[in-house]
C-alpha cells in the first residue's frame, strides 16, 4: 500500500481553471475566504491530479507568470491550457497566457499572447470557453477558442446579456440580450456554421431547478452533464442531470452525494467518460463564503470497459489477493498497482472526510448546548 504521507490534495478553492489532458487533471487559481476575506490562491503552483493512481502533486510554475485571480475560463488545446480573463485586487482582466502541460522534466512556463490580431474582448471575469475544431487559430495555439461570456454583477448569479465573440479572419460577433433579473433553466444553442440561435429549446418531460454557479459539460455527441449550483432559491445544490440533445430530454441521476451540494466549481470529461468534478463552494455566495471545496467527485455516465472493472476489482480487494498479484505479466502489474494506490487513497481521503465531518458535527452540538 503506498504511503499516506502521499496522499495530498490541491487547496480548497472556487472559482478556479481545471482541464484534463491524458491521464492528469489540471487545477490553477482561485480563491478562499478567509475571515471575509476574499485571498487568491498562488498564479505560480498547479496542481496535478493522476487519474489512473488517484494521486495529487502540486508543482512549482515559472515564466511571465498570470495574475492570482479567481473567474477566469480555461481551456486545453494539443496540451497546452489557455487561460483569459479573471478578477483579482486590481479588477477585470483580459490578458490571454498559454503553459505547455506536456512537459519532459515537468517544467511549467507561463507565456503571455500579446502577438494577436484584432481587438480582444473587454475585461471580464465568471465565463466560460471551450474548443471548436482543430485548427490554427490568431491566439498562437493550435485551435480556435470559442467563448461565451456571462457578464454578472460581481458575486451576483443575475443573467444579464449572453455574448458570444470568435476570434478569426472572420469575425462573426453574436449578441444576446436577457432581461430578466432572475434565475433560468432555459435552453440554447448556437449553430456554429450559421451563428444564428436557436431561440428557447422546447424541453419533452421533466426540467431542472432554475440555477446560476452550475456547469454543463459533453460528455458524447449528443449528452450534456448539469451538475449543482445555486438555485432561485439561494439554496446550493447537489443534483446531477443529463439532457439528450436529440430527444430534447433531460434525465435526473439518482445516485449522487445529496449532503455535497457545489457551486461555482469545474467539471470535466475523464478519458472513460466520468464526470470529475472538483472544488466550488457548498455555500450560498451571496450570503456566506466559507464553504470552499478541495474533494475531488467522480461520476459515471456510463458503464466502465471491462479492463477498468477488473483493475478497480482488483484494487479494491488487493490484500486478498495480495499472493496472486505479483504474478500478473509486468505492464498489466503497473496498472494493478496504480489502481491499488488510488483505491488506497480515496479510502484514506474519505476517512479524513468523515472524521472532519464528526469533529464540526461534535463542536457545533457543544456550542448548541
Amino acid at each position: 500500500m503506498a504511503d499516506s504521507q502521499l496522499f495530498c490534495v490541491a487547496e480548497e478553492r472556487s472559482g478556479h481553471c481545471a482541464v484534463v489532458d491524458g491521464n492528469f487533471l489540471y487545477v490553477w487559481g482561485g480563491y478562499v475566504s478567509i475571515e471575509d476575506n476574499e485571498v487568491y490562491l498562488p498564479n505560480d503552483e498547479i496542481w496535478t491530479y493522476d487519474i489512473d493512481s488517484g494521486l495529487w502533486r502540486m508543482h512549482l510554475m515559472e515564466g511571465e507568470l498570470p495574475a492570482s485571480m479567481s473567474g477566469s475560463c480555461g481551456a486545453c488545446i494539443n496540451g497546452k491550457l489557455y487561460i483569459f480573463g479573471g478578477y483579482d485586487d486590481k479588477g477585470y482582466s483580459n490578458r490571454l497566457y498559454f503553459v505547455n502541460l506536456r512537459t519532459r522534466d515537468e517544467t511549467y512556463i507561463w507565456e503571455k499572447i500579446t502577438n494577436f490580431e484584432g481587438q480582444p474582448p473587454t475585461p471580464r471575469d465568471k465565463l466560460s470557453c471551450w474548443v471548436y475544431k482543430d485548427r490554427k487559430s490568431r491566439y498562437s495555439g493550435d485551435g480556435i477558442m470559442m467563448s461565451t461570456y456571462l457578464t454578472q454583477r460581481h458575486r451576483l448569479g443575475f443573467n444579464q446579456k449572453l455574448k458570444v465573440e470568435f476570434h478569426h479572419s472572420h469575425e462573426p460577433r453574436i449578441r444576446v440580450q436577457f432581461l430578466e433579473q432572475t434565475r433560468m433553466n432555459d435552453l440554447h444553442y448556437l449553430n456554429l456554421d450559421t451563428w444564428t440561435w436557436s431561440g428557447r429549446i422546447t424541453i419533452n418531460g421533466e426540467s431542472p431547478k432554475h440555477r446560476s454557479w452550475h456547469t454543463l459539460t459533453p460528455i458524447a455527441d449528443d449528452k450534456l452533464f448539469l451538475c449543482g449550483g445555486l438555485s432561485a432559491d439561494n439554496i446550493p445544490l447537489s443534483d446531477g442531470w443529463i439532457h439528450n440533445v436529440t430527444t430534447n430530454c433531460w434525465k435526473q441521476l439518482t445516485h449522487l452525494p445529496k449532503i455535497r451540494p457545489r457551486l461555482w466549481h469545474t467539471a470535466c470529461l475523464g478519458k472513460e467518460n466520468e464526470i470529475m468534478v472538483f472544488g466550488g463552494s457548498k455555500d450560498d455566495l451571496l450570503a456566506l463564503d466559507t464553504g470552499h471545496c478541495n474533494d475531488l467527485l467522480i461520476f459515471q455516465t456510463q458503464p466502465y470497459s471491462l479492463l477498468r472493472s477488473c483493475l478497480d476489482c482488483i484494487g479494491k480487494n488487493s490484500i486478498m489477493l495480495e499472493s496472486q498479484i505479483s504474478l500478473l505479466p509486468p505492464k498489466l502489474l503497473q496498472q494493478v498497482l496504480k489502481k491499488i494506490t488510488f483505491w488506497a487513497a480515496a479510502n484514506h481521503r474519505e476517512e479524513q472526510r468523515v472524521q472532519k465531518e464528526e469533529t464540526e458535527n461534535k463542536y457545533q452540538w457543544i456550542s448548541s448546548n
